[in-house]
C-alpha cells in the first residue's frame, strides 16, 4: 500500500524530498479551511501540520483512514490526543529538532537582559553615552531554576555549563534530574532561585500557572523567561510583579495573547493594557515566538519529522 501524506503547512524542502524519495506519496494544501481539509482527510494515511488549526474530535472522526499526525514542533497541544490515541493514530512531535535553538535563545535573553544590551543600543543610537544607568548584572554565583526538565529544559541547563551558577530543576515526572540539574521540590526551587526560565507544555496544568499566588511564593525577587507558551503566565499579574519589584526583569519569546497559529499576535486589534506595559518598561526583552525558529532548527525539526515517519513503517 502507497502511503498518502497530506501537509498542510509548509516546511523546509528536506521533508518532502525524503519522503518522497522513500516511496511515499505527498499532497500538499496550505491554503484551504478547516472544513474543506475534512472533507478529502479521509483519503489519507498521515498528515503534516505545524500550528495552522486545530485537530479536533471533528476532524479525526472524518479522518476514518489516519494511521499518524505529525507535528513539526515541539508541542502537540493543537491535536486532541486522548481521542486521537482512542482511534490508534499515532502522534509525531520533534523536540529535538528545536531544543538546542531554544536554548541557545533563553541565554542569549538572560544575557542580552542582565547587561541591559538593547536599552544601550537604543540610547547610544539616540545620542546617549549612559555608563552607570546601564551597568549590568552578572549570571555567575546565580541559582537558576528550570521548570519543565524535558527537551528543552535539559538542553538549556547543558548551556549553562560555561557558568559558575547553580541549576535546579522541578518537573512532574520523577528521576529526570542530571548532572547538569539538581531535581528538587517546587518549595525549594522557589526558595533559592534567582533566574527562573519556563520550559513547559501548555496543559489544562499548565495554563495561566504563573499568577500572582504563584510569583509570591518565591522567597526573593527574581527575573523570568519564557519560551514555552505565553498562556503559561497571567500577563497582568507579571505585570503587576514587575512594577512591584517581586520581578526584576522578564525575557519573554511568547505571549498570552498569541492565536494558536502563533502567526499573528492579538485575538482583536486591541491592545491588552498589560502588554502596553510591557512595550513600554526597560526591564523586559521581547521576541516574536522565535526561539526555536533558526534556520538550522528549520531543517532539523523536519528531518526529526521524516525519521520518525519512516521509522512508523520500517
Amino acid at each position: 500500500m502507497r502511503i498518502k501524506i497530506l501537509h498542510i503547512d509548509s516546511n523546509n524542502p528536506v521533508l518532502m524530498q525524503q519522503l518522497k524519495d522513500s516511496g511515499f506519496e505527498n499532497h500538499e494544501d496550505f491554503t484551504s479551511s478547516k472544513e474543506a481539509i475534512e472533507a478529502k482527510i479521509e483519503d489519507y494515511h498521515g498528515i503534516v501540520i505545524r500550528s495552522r488549526f486545530k485537530i479536533d474530535k471533528t476532524f479525526l472522526d472524518k479522518a476514518t483512514n489516519l494511521q499518524f499526525i505529525a507535528r513539526v514542533g515541539a508541542g502537540l497541544e493543537s491535536i486532541d490526543c486522548d481521542y486521537a490515541s482512542s482511534k490508534n493514530i499515532q502522534l509525531i512531535a520533534a523536540p529535538e529538532g528545536n531544543r538546542n535553538a531554544v536554548a541557545e535563545h533563553t541565554l542569549g535573553m538572560i544575557l542580552s537582559l542582565f547587561n541591559n544590551l538593547n536599552r544601550a543600543d537604543r540610547e547610544i543610537r539616540s545620542g546617549h553615552w549612559n555608563r552607570e544607568s546601564n551597568r549590568g548584572h552578572e549570571l555567575d554565583g546565580k541559582t537558576v531554576g528550570i521548570i519543565g526538565y524535558g527537551n528543552m529544559g535539559k538542553w538549556f541547563a547543558k548551556k549553562l555549563r560555561g557558568f559558575d551558577v547553580e541549576v535546579l530543576c522541578y518537573d512532574i515526572k520523577e528521576n529526570v534530574g542530571d548532572a547538569n540539574a539538581k531535581q528538587v521540590s517546587l518549595a525549594e526551587l522557589q526558595e533559592k532561585t534567582d533566574v527562573l526560565s519556563l520550559h513547559l507544555p501548555w496543559t489544562p496544568e499548565t495554563d495561566k500557572m504563573v499568577n500572582t499566588d504563584y510569583i509570591n511564593a518565591f522567597a526573593k525577587p527574581f527575573w523570568i523567561f519564557n519560551t514555552s507558551r505565553g498562556k503559561n503566565i497571567v500577563t497582568a499579574d507579571l505585570v503587576t510583579a514587575l512594577q512591584s519589584g517581586k520581578i526584576l526583569g522578564a525575557g519573554l519569546d511568547v505571549l498570552e495573547y498569541e492565536k494558536l497559529s502563533f502567526e499573528t499576535l492579538f485575538q482583536d486589534k486591541t491592545t491588552p493594557e498589560a502588554f502596553q506595559y510591557l512595550l513600554e518598561t526597560d526591564n523586559v526583552l521581547l521576541s516574536p515566538h522565535v526561539a526555536g525558529w533558526t534556520f538550522e532548527s528549520h531543517e532539523r525539526l523536519a528531518q526529526v519529522i521524516v525519521d520518525k515517519i519512516k521509522k512508523l513503517y520500517s
